[in-house]
């Protein structure tokens, strides 16, 4: 990546600008730089800039202590790694008493630098005379020991040994995980960890965390080392220099310090560095999860009936019209213990004629395929399409203070089912709605890092909004916190200008909200939508900055905008480098030549009816080699997990997902994907289905279940 295009991304985001903005609308400045680029760029000068803070304190730190040299700052100010700065410091932090400071007390410091220096003395004879009874120094022995805890420290604390010693824990450390004693009863389901070991490097994200969490949980316990011997021949390759007595003495600090101090170190280094590593791989399935669940395809403006499914509480009944308002609230109760079948058909079949329903949402949870085949016995008087809709997280939405404030005088229930509906609707208007970590199509998401994970899912559902765009008439203010250069307060004005003064005519109009400056409006304009607006480029992606060049294209073409925006035999007749000017470039021009083609296009697929395997609602119904449509409910490091009608998903593990080797799961499936998958083993007792979507499937070994 060209050093100017990062620095120009750099500058516009020190001027406070959104990656999407950055993408989107300042394209010339960063020679097209994508929203991943950007991303990257941002995090990778945050970490930057966080090494430059620590750098300063350490240095401000031992310039106080009168500690700081020049060759030290030399050191210091050279580093480019936080642990490599944290080397250095080591030796210079202000520590705990530790055996090595309490021997430098009893004054053996300048008896382990002779010896430490190794010119073939005898260090009997040299700690002669450092024997001190009044300074606890009974006996040669004693003088020898606390000199070897000196070197220990000295050894373990030197910066090239650290590097080293790093590098052979990371590289060719083992990781191994045993059961604690007499808890294996309580942790039956980390049992193929009870007694596991493989390569640190290789061990893949989603077992690292399995471990972890039952660590955590106090059931396993975990270590992570190489080999002894190669770890002890690196210290003696670094600090032995010779054969004699003295060295014999180095040999033994090398070896006291290793056990009792660098190999303690360097695993809770490692076992940490093996945790981020996977930490960072759990979010980013999540992230890629969460973005494929927020574009999904959305049904649009239709009129629905959200159905929420139960046995003996009943199906609660939402009439939406094609806004996502609320009509009409039922209750029926066509399964047992009431069983009112009759009663439930005329009541549904009522709401459809009377509301003219045109599509109904079922819910997936508990009654859910039941409630699907009631529904489908209903003669209804015409066509109805009756679609599963993933509830993941709509209880949580129904409790929360968003759904209170939306619907006051609705029970959590009322809520739950209207936001069924409206998932069907539009997935990404409603998701947002709901904190990303309860949708559930995270891995370990509760196990990682919480402000990473909130920063990352925060990146994923902004990028999708604003690649998306929103219907500034009709956006909910939750929906409009993650335009660009909007968030909660801002978009909460915008919400309250339009309850008062009514629909927004124009883009413009956006300048008369409170506490919406130049630069917020710079930001957000572009992202925001008025379908039906004065200005025909108002539900187009063209920034506000732009209408001029579109001005000029109609004027040169002796039509309207509207005109230009309606005819592609028009269109075709721009020429774009006519228009190019210092702050203009084509990249520009190309997107506003696409977008006269396709004003406001939804990057999403069109929506697809699915349905699943008629006769198939219970793993009793399953049996090996059955053929079934299916749903992708979640993605893993290990596979992915798939719907296929039953109230409990099934695995298609990494190995079953194509005809050929797959390294990553996310390569050949996504989020919500439909798919045909074959039955490979039902295990009813551990509610385990095993899948494949591999024409010639295999059979898949327990072993690999639980990989």
């Amino acid at each position: 990546m060209k050093e100017e295009r990062v620095l120009a991304a750099i500058k516009l985001l020190d001027r406070g600008y959104s990656v999407p903005f950055i993408a989107r609308y300042r394209k010339e400045a960063t020679e097209s730089l994508d929203e991943v680029a950007i991303t990257e760029i941002r995090d990778r000068l945050a970490r930057l800039r966080e090494l430059d803070r620590r750098r300063e304190s350490i240095l401000k730190s031992l310039e106080v202590r009168g500690l700081l040299t020049d060759t030290i700052q030399k050191k210091i100010e050279g580093v480019v790694t936080l642990a490599a700065l944290e080397d250095i410091y080591l030796p210079y932090r202000p520590k705990r008493r530790t055996r090595a400071t309490m021997a430098k007390d009893r004054g053996l410091e300048p008896l382990a630098g002779r010896i430490f220096d190794q010119n073939d003395l005898d260090p009997t004879i040299e700690a002669a005379s450092f024997v001190n009874p009044e300074r606890a120094v009974s006996s040669i022995e004693d003088a020898l020991t606390g000199a070897r805890d000196i070197m220990a420290e000295w050894i373990c604390e030197d910066v090239e040994a650290r590097a080293r010693m790093r590098a052979l824990f990371l590289s060719k450390g083992v990781l191994k995980s045993n059961s604690i004693k007499g808890k294996e009863g309580e942790a039956l389901k980390y049992r193929d960890y009870f007694d596991w070991s493989e390569p640190l490097e290789k061990a893949p994200s989603h077992r690292i965390m399995a471990m972890m969490r039952a660590e955590k949980e106090g059931f396993l316990r975990l270590h992570a080392k190489p080999s002894e011997r190669e770890a002890l021949s690196i210290l003696e390759s670094l600090f032995i220099r010779g054969a004699g007595p003295d060295s014999a003495q180095v040999r033994m600090a090398c070896q006291d310090g290793y056990k009792r101090l660098f190999a303690p170190s360097m695993e809770r280094e490692s076992l940490s560095w093996v945790q981020s590593r996977a930490e960072e791989t759990a979010i980013v399935v999540f992230a890629e999860n969460l973005r494929q669940l927020l574009i999904e395809p959305p049904l649009g403006p239709r009129r629905v009936l959200a159905i929420d499914p139960g046995f003996r509480t009943g199906c609660k009944l939402a009439v939406l019209d094609p806004q996502g308002d609320l009509l009409h609230i039922d209750l029926i109760y066509p399964h047992p213990p009431q069983k009112q079948v009759h009663e439930a058909e005329d009541a549904v079949k009522d709401l459809c004629d009377r509301f003219d329903i045109e599509f109904i949402a079922v819910g997936n949870g508990t009654a859910g395929r039941e409630t699907e085949k009631f529904l489908r016995d209903i003669n209804f008087s015409r066509d109805i399409p009756i679609l599963m809709v993933d509830e993941s997280g709509a209880s949580i939405y129904s409790a929360s203070n968003i759904a209170r404030q939306e619907f006051p005088d609705l029970d959590v229930t009322a809520r739950g089912t209207i936001s069924i509906g409206r998932r069907l609707m539009d997935p990404l208007a409603e998701l947002v709605k709901i904190d990303p970590k309860s949708i559930g199509v995270g891995q370990y998401q509760h196990d990682v890092d919480e402000a990473a994970l909130k920063n990352k899912l925060e990146d994923v559902v902004t990028s999708c909004v604003n690649s998306v765009g929103v219907n500034l008439n009709t956006a909910s203010k939750e929906l409009l916190t993650y335009v660009s250069g909007l968030g909660p307060k801002r978009a909460e004005s915008i919400v309250q200008y339009r309850a008062e003064h009514g629909p927004f005519a124009s883009r413009e109009d956006l300048k008369r909200v409170p506490r919406l400056g130049p630069k917020s409006f710079e930001q957000a304009a572009g992202f925001l939508r008025i379908v039906d607006g004065e200005n025909p480029l108002d539900r187009s992606a063209v920034h506000p900055e732009s209408y001029g060049i579109v001005q000029s294209m109609a004027r040169d073409l002796g039509v309207s905008i509207r005109d230009l925006m309606g005819d592609k035999d028009l269109q075709k007749e721009i020429n774009p480098r006519r228009y190019v000017t210092n702050n203009v470039g084509m990249p520009t021009l190309e997107d506003i030549l696409s977008e006269l083609a396709q004003p406001g296009r939804d990057p999403r697929q069109e929506f697809e009816i699915f349905k699943f395997a008629s006769g198939v609602k219970t793993m009793e119904d399953l049996s090996p080699g059955m053929k079934l449509p299916g749903i992708v409910t979640n993605v893993t490091a290990f596979g992915a997990f798939v719907d296929v009608g039953v109230h409990q998903d099934g695995l298609v593990h990494i190995s079953q997902l194509a005809d050929r080797f797959v390294r990553d799961p996310a390569e050949v499936v996504k989020v919500h994907q439909k798919v045909e998958v074959s039955v490979l083993d039902v295990d009813i007792d551990r509610k385990r289905i095993s899948l494949s979507i591999k024409k010639q499937p295999e059979a898949l070994d327990d072993h690999k279940y639980n990989q």
